[in-house]
């Protein structure tokens, strides 16, 4: 736990960091964006250290049955289970690219959140199959990423394995059966619809993925 609070990297962790860090606004805007759409039973996939699932159990409490986070790092999911306590959530470990994991948690989602996640993947095909076999028929994925160079070209953080350009995110979706997708983009805590006329480069996407029935 000492190297969770001491050393971040890119995790997010609000209580040993400033109001104002940037990264952590955005963080915290996606998951108040995201509010506004959720219902029924949902999955935090990749959560971190559980700020974000504690903001959807508090905020969308009255129209939730559950919220899941689940995650790799056994360290974070114990200081999210001891730090971010509501009776409407729950923390597990595992591996968001594990080709099993759809059988093990044994249940579905009606909403499915992934932040800041698909960048550090390198299984990028197993893990959004992952999503789509755990997200009810009519269920809704919301997923965010940083645009960058492209795949597979590196992208300049130690922590990406790669950064998507604008169109691959675009076609990130094809291959599954999503009855809309509706894009937005995002810089800092604004986050704004794509055909929205926009006078400055969003460095951030956000895809709100609605699967057929």
């Amino acid at each position: 736990m000492k190297k969770l609070l001491t050393d971040t990297g890119e995790r997010i962790i609000p209580e040993k960091m400033k109001i104002t860090n940037e990264l952590l606004i955005e963080h915290v805007a996606r998951y108040h964006f995201a509010s506004h759409y959720v219902h029924g039973n949902v999955l935090d996939f990749a959560c971190g250290s559980g700020y974000g699932t504690h903001i959807i159990a508090k905020n969308c409490k009255d129209k939730i049955e559950q919220i899941v986070g689940i995650d790799n790092d056994e360290d974070v999911i114990q200081y999210a289970k001891s730090t971010y306590y509501h009776p409407k959530s729950e923390f597990i470990l595992g591996d968001v690219t594990e080709p099993s994991l759809p059988d093990k948690l044994d249940r579905t989602f009606d909403f499915i959140l992934s932040f800041e996640t698909i960048e550090h993947v390198a299984e990028e095909k197993q893990f959004l199959e992952n999503i789509y076999h755990l997200l009810n028929p009519g269920g809704t994925l919301i997923l965010s990423t940083p645009f960058g160079k492209g795949r597979n070209i590196p992208s300049g953080s130690p922590f990406h394995v790669h950064q998507l350009t604008v169109d691959e995110f675009h076609h990130l979706f094809t291959e599954f059966d999503y009855a809309t997708v509706d894009y937005f983009f995002q810089k800092g805590a604004l986050i704004v619809p794509e055909d929205a006329k926009r006078d400055h480069y969003f460095p951030l996407g956000i895809a709100v993925c609605k699967k057929v029935k």
